[in-house]
């Protein structure tokens, strides 16, 4: 059986990149661990986002043999994947990060918002990739507290589904004016994979022209391009035809909110999912 792709985040936000890589990669296998037991990571330090990402990746290699692996958390790509990609030189390893460039090349008014956490927006990585962006856009970051943790826990809490649609009309209006007219915003990135599964209370806010983009599906494109050069990628012949087989989720949260996630947006059975308990680690 040929080894799986593994996907992580801290917590569910993630099978929105999951989504398209199964879309990208149908052949291959995947094990995704949302990490919710320690969510949200964007509103803990780089020290602790660190050793959790060394953790996951160590029981990913360890326990399910992995061939690749796919860091679908904007905090954790920018707090430890330099480090990951040191501790793990054999490993292919793709990391997100906010899809500042895609916005910068689509805008019409110059001005850009961007949702994201605080560890992201803190980042030295958001800031030299915001940097190396053309220097007459206006970006309007905003630090979205509590949003991650809200849809984390909307798909089996009613009140933090009135909590989503409360915290994002807050966010986006603190931002400013959105619209195709000078001076307003019409191009939001969407800077944690969370935040994807909010798209339709976002939309009903800003109208139906204002781009809203997120980074799932270049994710996916330089997961195969990575697959590929290294002779990974499969082949007819690899498939193995079960969806059940071909997909697993662990989380080290409450399993109930990963089934019903599960099952909403990837319509994956309760029997996909597990709960799983890891030791602590650190990079040294």
């Amino acid at each position: 059986m040929r080894s799986p792709i593994g996907v992580f985040d801290s917590g569910v936000g993630g099978l929105s990149v999951l989504q398209a890589l199964r879309a990208e990669l149908p052949l291959e296998r995947f094990v995704y661990l949302a990490d919710s037991g320690h969510a949200p990571y964007g509103e803990r330090g780089d020290a602790f986002v660190a050793a959790r990402t060394h953790a996951i990746t160590q029981h990913l290699c360890a326990a399910h043999g992995i061939q690749a692996l796919v860091v679908a958390c904007n905090t954790a790509t920018a707090a430890a994947i330099d480090a990951l990609r040191q501790h793990h030189p054999d490993l292919p390893i793709v990391g997100v990060e906010p899809a500042l460039k895609p916005a910068a090349g689509l805008t019409h008014t110059g001005r850009i918002g961007v949702m994201a956490t605080r560890g992201t927006l803190g980042s030295g990585r958001f800031a030299q990739l915001q940097a190396a962006q053309p220097a007459h856009i206006e970006w309007v970051l905003q630090p979205c507290d509590g949003l991650a943790r809200a849809i984390e826990h909307r798909t089996t809490d009613p009140a933090a589904r009135l909590e989503v649609q409360a915290l994002c009309a807050r966010y986006t209006q603190a931002m400013g004016r959105f619209g195709t007219g000078a001076g307003e915003i019409d191009t939001l990135v969407l800077g944690c994979t969370h935040y994807v599964f909010a798209r339709d209370e976002l939309r009903a806010l800003l109208g139906p022209d204002v781009r809203m983009i997120d980074t799932g599906e270049p994710v996916a494109r330089q997961t195969r391009r990575l697959l590929d050069s290294s002779g990974r990628l499969a082949t007819t012949g690899d498939a193995s035809g079960d969806t059940a087989d071909s997909v697993r989720l662990l989380t080290t949260g409450d399993l109930a909110a990963l089934q019903a996630a599960a099952a909403q947006w990837l319509g994956l059975p309760p029997t996909a999912c597990a709960r799983v308990a890891l030791p602590t680690a650190s990079i040294d």
